[in-house]
């Protein structure tokens, strides 16, 4: 595939493409994710004290209630933060070049999500086989609904701008190999989604769905010379499975429905999953097509 506006998006990191500013820059958006995440307990430690703080850390890795799944969405700010920091001190570039110009940025943001409505929406209209058990009152969702859809833009936001924007840029600056800058980076993003505990033996299903959708979105950002069709994309499907139908567990707090654990780690998920890998495949084909147009 041609990707003429890709070399405008590397540009700023062609600069300074060091390997070694790369890895320092990683363990640098690490630190400051780690750092993120401390911040949170010590506002928990303030509110709570340090038992009470405890008590919500645990219920954040374990829980799904509406505000332990918005305190896990907001360790995220860290991720976020961090490859900006290592972006400006160690790449000498500023914050905007990691999402691109900004009118298209947010114009193809909007299409992404308004693609994603249409298709996600014409989907739930056909029976999938399993199904989901009431989680919130329709009442109490929509009162968390406006903090809800902004952890979930910072969320897929801070994961776009490490993955897509930080190590993409960086990595295609080094390497012209799309095997370099869209594969590897794409392989981490799924790995780092691997969960036995949760998945049983669907977790390497799970990780290969990933896997497809980052490299579908890294190819969007290639395509476009930003993250923003990548950033909806991610934002519309993360909406349906945080907010609508979420899979049960610490970020279950917030949907209207969960599947449950047994659903989760059952052979019977596994059709669901491969039909999920084929909607994500036709998604990212009508993006592609509506963002060509624009």
């Amino acid at each position: 595939m041609q990707y003429s506006a890709h070399i405008d998006f590397v540009a700023p990191a062609r600069l300074r493409p060091s390997l070694w500013r790369l890895i320092l820059g990683l363990v640098l958006s690490a630190a400051v994710y780690a750092l993120g995440i401390a911040l949170i307990f010590g506002l928990l430690v303030a509110v709570s004290g340090f038992e009470g703080a405890n008590i919500w850390m645990q219920r954040m890795a374990s829980e799904g209630t509406p505000t332990a799944t918005l305190l896990v969405l907001a360790t995220f700010i860290g991720m976020g933060v961090g490859p900006i920091l290592a972006a400006r001190l160690l790449h000498k570039r500023a914050m905007a070049t990691l999402f691109g110009p900004i009118q298209p940025t947010t114009r193809h943001f909007a299409i992404a999500v308004a693609v994603c409505a249409l298709i996600y929406g014409v989907m739930a209209l056909i029976p999938s086989g399993v199904t989901p058990a009431a989680n919130l009152s329709p009442g109490l969702w929509a009162s968390f609904l406006p903090l809800a859809l902004v952890g979930v833009l910072v969320q897929t936001g801070a994961e776009e701008v490490l993955f897509r924007g930080y190590i993409q840029q960086q990595m295609a600056a080094r390497f012209s190999s799309p095997l370099a800058w869209m594969v590897l980076p794409s392989a981490l993003f799924a790995v780092l989604h691997y969960q036995p505990g949760l998945m049983g033996d669907n977790a390497w299903l799970v990780v290969g769905a990933v896997f497809l959708f980052a490299v579908l979105a890294a190819d969007l950002t290639a395509k476009t010379g930003s993250i923003g069709a990548a950033w909806g994309f991610h934002f519309a499907n993360n909406c349906v499975a945080i907010l609508f139908v979420a899979m049960d567990g610490p970020l279950s707090g917030l949907a209207l429905y969960t599947l449950p654990s047994a659903e989760m780690t059952s052979a019977a998920l596994r059709p669901l999953l491969m039909m999920d890998m084929a909607v994500t495949l036709l998604v990212w084909g009508a993006i592609r097509l509506a963002v060509s147009r624009r």
